[in-house]
Formats: structure tokens, C-alpha cells, sequence
């Protein structure tokens, strides 16, 4: 079997950062969720433009790549994966405009639509099964996130607790059919018990493509964010248990932990179960906000231009997705590469 690597990644934020005062001092409706743990509201998060899209952001994210690896290698592609958070477009996702726009030729373009905030661990999944069964020997995988920007900007989403969270983003990777940071194993679950728990709202009852004047919002209640806490709590620290249970390593010996990170309590609570310090638990929460598929690699990127990660390293990519009808977390061995 080829052993399969996370050669490089790069990332991309768009605009300055936006400070918590764009909500906090919005004249607020009321909101019960509005002091749950869930929405503490981070200090910066980056919104997209009004005419940017998905595509733009990745063919963005994707220019540091092709400084480091030539234009020529990176058209070269054999697989292209694009998860993006909320489509462009009804019908079309953003891979076949990607491949334009970059000049690409896969031979294997999917647009993955589920897998949500733990994407990237799905992507990297798939791009692994494909260059070790078939003839292709490289992989472009895609995280694009600009729900902030669109969405949650609304003149009456913009009031909600939910609003000041996210940030819009995007993270790319280029895996190889190579040596230099090997994905050692990935362990990911599909949990159909917990699927259309996430919802999406709007006041006057209409469905989201009829049309009416209410805002679409996501459907946050009490009782639904407990299950989600208690979910998320749960299913991370299991997977990666799981991972490094396969590996024969203890979790205490990850050097390096990154996650989705929907809040500062998921991502405390996950560290205590796994035994792990702060400082080895990376993420860009403060700065960014709630990156959604997009956080994994954007937080990556920045660990490897800080000089963060060294030879050697036992990296550990995990996440849940929704209200939790997916979880997944690999394990790299990373190796160096481009700073």
C-alpha cells in the first residue's frame, strides 16, 4: 500500500478582523441563550465580502501552494475535494468552478456535502482511500466557510446569540503519495441517530427557496443545545481514544491536537478528557471565531508558519459535525515540509 502524506496546506481569511462590538452593540432581541456556555463570544472573527464566494476564497488559499510547489504541480491534481459550508449556488457546488479557475483536470472531483465542521478528516479519508487504490497520486482538499458574512450578518439574525460566533475562512491541503508526513490512521463514524437534529429556521413557516421576508437562522433551542453539548463532549474524546488505541500510543502523547472549535467549552472539555495540556491543544477560536469545516486547516497552517509543529510530531486532526451525526479524527507524523 503508498503510504499517503498531508504534504502542505495553506489557508486564507478574508477582510480585517470584525470585533465582538459589530454584535454586542447591536440593539439585541431577547435571546435565552444569550449567556449559555455555548455562545461566549470570541473577540475577532473575519467576515466575507459581499460579492466573495466560496471559489474565491479557495483559489486564494490555494496560491501559497502553488509558491511552494509550482503552478504546474498542483494543476496536475488527480483529486479534487471541496467542502463548502453553505453552497454558492443552489444545485452546483464549488469544485467544478475551482477546477476551472486553477486550470485542474481531475480525475476525481467531489463535492462533499456532509461532514460539516469535521470535513477535513472526511477529505482526508477519502483522498488517502483514493491514491492508495487507484492510479492517482495527488489530492487538493478544500474547507471553504462563509456563513458569518452572509448569514448571520442579517439585520434580525445579527441580534441572536448564535450571530457572534462564527467566522468565515478557508483551509486548504495537498496530499501525496509520499513519505513526508504519513497519515498513520483516521477513524471517522457516521451516526444516522443523530441526523436532522440540525436545523435551520424561518418565522413565517415558509421553506428557504419560497418567497417571504423572515431571515433564515439556525433552529437553536435550550433543550437542542444541551443534547448537542452533551454529544459533542462525548464523541470527540471517543474517536480520538479510539485512533490512538489502533496506534498503540497513549492520547497523552499527542504532541500536537487541533479541532473544529465551535466554543471555548468544547474545546477545554476535550483536552481535560484527553489528559492534554492547553498548549498542546492549538486553536484560532479568539481570533477567528467558529471557523466551522474551514477551522482544522487554518488552525494547521498557522501551527506550521509559527514553527509549532517539529519533526517528529504526533499530529491529531478531530472533530464533530452538526448536532453530532458525524465525528472523525487521523493521526500524521509530521515531518517537516514548506514553511
Amino acid at each position: 500500500m503508498n503510504t499517503v502524506s498531508l504534504t502542505d496546506v495553506a489557508s486564507y481569511l478574508p477582510g480585517e478582523p470584525v470585533p465582538a462590538e459589530f454584535y454586542t452593540e447591536y440593539p439585541g432581541a431577547e435571546d435565552k441563550l444569550r449567556d449559555h456556555p455555548m455562545f461566549k463570544v470570541p473577540p475577532l472573527r473575519h467576515h466575507v465580502a459581499a460579492d466573495e464566494t466560496n471559489a474565491d476564497m479557495i483559489e486564494r488559499a490555494v496560491q501559497p501552494l502553488i509558491e511552494r510547489h509550482g503552478r504546474a504541480e498542483i494543476r496536475n491534481v488527480d483529486v479534487l475535494l471541496v467542502h463548502s459550508q453553505v453552497p454558492d449556488l443552489p444545485f452546483v457546488g464549488a469544485g467544478t468552478e475551482v477546477a476551472r479557475r486553477l486550470g485542474l483536470h481531475p480525475e476525481w472531483l467531489i463535492d462533499v456535502a456532509n461532514a460539516g465542521c469535521a470535513s477535513f478528516v472526511y477529505m482526508l479519508k477519502l483522498a488517502r482511500r483514493l491514491l492508495t487504490t487507484t492510479d492517482a497520486r495527488t489530492a487538493l482538499i478544500c474547507n471553504a466557510q462563509s456563513a458569518a458574512g452572509q448569514w448571520f450578518t442579517q439585520s434580525e439574525v445579527r441580534r441572536l446569540a448564535q450571530a457572534a460566533i462564527p467566522g468565515d475562512g478557508c483551509g486548504v491541503g495537498y496530499v501525496t503519495t509520499s513519505a513526508g508526513a504519513p497519515v498513520l490512521d483516521v477513524e471517522t463514524r457516521h451516526i444516522g441517530a443523530y441526523a436532522g437534529d440540525m436545523t435551520v429556521m424561518l418565522d413565517d413557516g415558509r421553506k428557504y427557496w419560497e418567497p417571504g421576508e423572515s431571515q433564515l437562522r439556525i433552529g437553536f433551542t435550550e433543550a437542542g443545545v444541551a443534547k448537542v453539548l452533551a454529544r459533542g463532549n462525548r464523541l470527540v474524546p471517543e474517536v480520538v481514544t479510539d485512533l490512538c488505541g489502533r496506534l498503540g500510543v497513549a492520547t497523552t502523547e499527542i504532541d500536537v491536537f487541533i479541532t473544529n472549535q465551535p466554543n471555548r467549552t468544547f474545546l477545554r472539555n476535550w483536552r481535560e478528557a484527553l489528559q492534554l495540556p492547553a498548549e498542546r491543544h492549538l486553536h484560532t477560536f479568539d481570533q477567528c471565531g467558529n471557523l466551522f469545516g474551514a477551522a482544522i486547516p487554518i488552525t494547521l497552517d498557522r501551527a506550521i508558519r509559527s514553527q509549532h509543529l517539529e519533526d517528529g510530531d504526533l499530529v491529531v486532526l478531530g472533530g464533530f459535525a452538526h448536532a453530532g451525526d458525524f465525528a472523525g479524527a487521523v493521526a500524521i507524523r509530521w515531518h517537516g515540509g514548506p514553511g
